[in-house]
């Protein structure tokens, strides 16, 4: 294998793997530990609680998603700098590094800012409009996730 397979190779298993974490974070560890009543034969953990665990779970994964957007920053600055470049291939970027920098530089920690102020913080309208921003935020992310995936592959077999 060449050494440019090798390099896209191995971007297309980073992205790949991202996005299989995006989609196990929200769809598996969200529903399992915001039902956590419906699992546990005593239900240990109110909604309150169950939200901290989750809010721990975003802040370690913000770690990988920074390493993301400096993976992808990166991959696709070279390949516009060498002449290799398609457009739809840098929408998908731009929309992934977006999401991504939204999510693990102001939607997580505002969160959690929110959680340390109590349980009435996480009643307000304030923490509801972050939170449902944030999981549209995180739907944006999968979906650009695989759009970069898919446009990439395509073009490793151009």
């Amino acid at each position: 294998m060449k050494k440019k397979q090798i390099i896209i190779t191995l971007y297309l298993l980073l992205i790949a793997s991202t996005l299989g974490a995006v989609l196990t974070l929200g769809i598996l560890n969200a529903a399992v530990i915001f039902n956590s009543e419906y699992i546990l034969p005593i239900p240990y953990l109110d909604h309150y609680n169950e939200g901290i665990l989750m809010g721990e779970i975003f802040r370690r994964f913000s770690y990988w998603i920074y390493f993301m957007i400096l993976v992808i920053a990166i991959f696709e600055a070279y390949e516009y700098k060498m002449m290799r470049r398609d457009r739809y291939a840098i929408i998908a970027a731009f929309i992934t590094l977006s999401t991504m920098a939204l999510f693990a530089a102001i939607y997580t920690p505002k969160i959690l800012e929110l959680q340390q102020q109590g349980v009435e913080a996480t009643l307000s309208s304030e923490f509801a409009s972050l939170h449902s921003a944030s999981e549209l935020d995180f739907k944006i992310l999968a979906v650009a996730l695989i759009a970069l995936f898919v446009r990439r592959m395509m073009l490793m077999f151009r």
